[in-house]
C-alpha cells in the first residue's frame, strides 16, 4: 500500500504548467506588450507621452526596483509564517521558491491569479500537507494579506474625505471604497463565528435526494474551511506577528514602487492618494488577462487622473511601475519555478526510497513472523 501512495497522490494533485504552456504564455504576453507599445499611443494620441518613458529619473527608477525586491521578500516571510508551521519541508528556501513560482504563474497565466494558486497547492501537497489544511491556510494567508488592503482603503478613504490627509477626492473615490471595504471585512470576520458543527449540518442536508442535497453535499466543506482559515489567521496575528508585518511590507513596498515611479517623471502625489489609486487599480487584475495587463494600468491611471494627477505623468508613471512590478519578479519567478520543480523531484525521490525501504523491511520481517507463529 505504501509504495502505491506516491503515484496516487501525484495523479490527484494538479501538475505545474509544462514548458510548452510556459512558452505559449510568454509569446502571448510579448505580443500583447508589442501591441500595447505600438498601438496604444496611436489610438489614444499619446505619442508624446509615451516618448517620455525614456526621460524618467534613473535614480528613482533604481529605487523602485529595489523596493519591488523588498516586496517580494516580504511575501516570502508571510508565506513562511502561514504555511511553515508544523511542516518541516516548508523551510526558508522553499518559502522563497513557492512564492516565486506562483509569481511566474500569475504573470504568465490568466484568471485573476488562479495559476499562482494552482502552483502553490501543487507544491504544498507534494510537501505533505493535507487538502483541508492547505485550504484553511490559504484562507488564512488571504485574510492576513487582504486585511491590510481593506484597512488601508478604510483609513485612507475616510482620511481623504474628512480632509485629514492631503489629496481630497470625490465621494465615489473615497467613501464608497471605504464602505465597501468595511462591509467585506465584517463579512469575512463573521465567517469565523460559524458553529463548529455547521459542516455536519450541511452533510446531513446533503444526505437527502435531489439537487438541493447534491449541492449541499458539495458545499459542505467550504464554510468549515473558510471558518477555520479565519480563526487561523486571527491566531497567527498573536502567535506570529511578524507575518502581519510581512503583509504590510508586501503591500507597502509595492505601493511605494508606484509612488517612486510617479516621482521619477516629476509627479509628487500624496501617499494617501497613491494608496487609493493603487488599490482601486488592482481591481483590474480580476479581468481574465495574462498578468492583469491592461486592466490594472487602466484602473490606476483612471484613479490617479480622477484625483487630479496630470494625465501624462499618470500614464508614464503607471507604465513604469508596471514594467518594474511585472518584469522584475517574472525572471526570478521563472528561476524559482525551475528550482521548485527540482525540489519536488527530490521530495518524490525521498518518498519513493522511504516506501521501498519500508516494503523491504516488511518482506524481511514476514518469514520471521511466520516462523514465530509456528513455534
Amino acid at each position: 500500500m505504501s509504495s502505491s501512495s506516491p503515484s496516487t497522490d501525484q495523479r490527484s494533485t494538479p501538475a505545474l504548467p509544462g514548458r510548452r504552456s510556459l512558452l505559449i504564455s510568454v509569446a502571448v504576453i510579448l505580443v500583447g506588450l508589442v501591441s500595447l507599445y505600438f498601438l496604444l499611443p496611436k489610438l489614444a494620441g499619446l505619442n508624446r507621452t509615451w516618448g517620455q518613458l525614456q526621460h524618467g529619473d534613473p535614480v528613482w527608477l533604481g529605487v523602485a526596483a529595489a523596493l519591488e525586491a523588498f516586496s517580494i521578500a516580504s511575501y516570502a516571510v508571510l508565506f513562511r509564517a502561514v504555511f511553515g508551521r508544523g511542516v518541516p519541508r516548508i523551510d526558508w528556501r522553499v518559502s522563497v521558491e513557492i512564492p516565486l513560482a506562483g509569481i511566474a504563474a500569475i504573470r504568465l497565466l490568466a484568471a485573476a491569479g488562479a495559476g499562482g494558486v494552482a502552483v502553490t497547492v501543487w507544491a504544498l501537497r507534494r510537501a505533505g500537507m493535507a487538502g483541508r489544511l492547505i485550504g484553511s491556510r490559504m484562507v488564512a494567508n488571504l485574510v492576513i494579506q487582504y486585511a491590510i488592503y481593506l484597512i488601508a482603503l478604510i483609513v485612507c478613504g475616510l482620511g481623504l474625505w474628512l480632509g485629514l490627509f492631503e489629496g481630497g477626492g470625490s465621494f465615489a473615490l473615497t467613501i464608497l471604497p471605504a464602505i465597501g471595504a468595511a462591509g467585506l471585512g465584517l463579512l469575512v470576520l463573521s465567517m469565523g463565528l460559524l458553529p463548529q458543527d455547521f459542516e455536519r449540518r450541511l452533510r446531513r442536508l446533503g444526505a437527502r435526494s435531489g439537487r438541493t442535497g447534491r449541492l449541499a453535499s458539495r458545499l459542505a466543506p467550504v464554510p468549515g474551511t473558510i471558518s477555520t482559515g479565519v480563526r487561523t489567521a486571527i491566531a497567527l496575528v498573536w502567535q506570529r506577528p511578524y507575518g502581519v508585518l510581512a503583509a504590510i511590507g508586501y503591500w507597502g513596498f509595492d505601493i511605494a514602487v508606484l509612488g517612486v515611479s510617479l516621482r521619477a517623471f516629476g509627479a509628487v502625489v500624496s501617499p494617501s492618494v497613491i494608496v487609493m489609486a493603487y488599490f482601486i487599480g488592482t481591481l483590474g487584475s480580476l479581468l481574465p488577462l495574462p498578468g492583469g495587463i491592461g486592466g490594472v494600468e487602466g484602473g490606476m491611471i483612471g484613479a490617479l487622473a480622477a484625483f487630479g494627477v496630470p494625465g501624462g505623468q499618470a500614464v508614464v508613471g503607471v507604465l513604469a511601475y508596471r514594467a518594474i512590478s511585472f518584469w522584475l519578479p517574472t525572471l526570478p519567478g521563472i528561476a524559482g519555478y525551475l528550482a521548485l520543480r527540482a525540489t519536488v523531484r527530490g521530495w518524490n525521490a525521498h518518498d519513493e526510497a522511504a516506501a521501498e525501504e519500508t516494503d523491504e523491511h516488511d518482506r524481511a520481517g514476514s518469514p520471521r513472523t511466520a516462523e514465530a507463529g509456528q513455534h
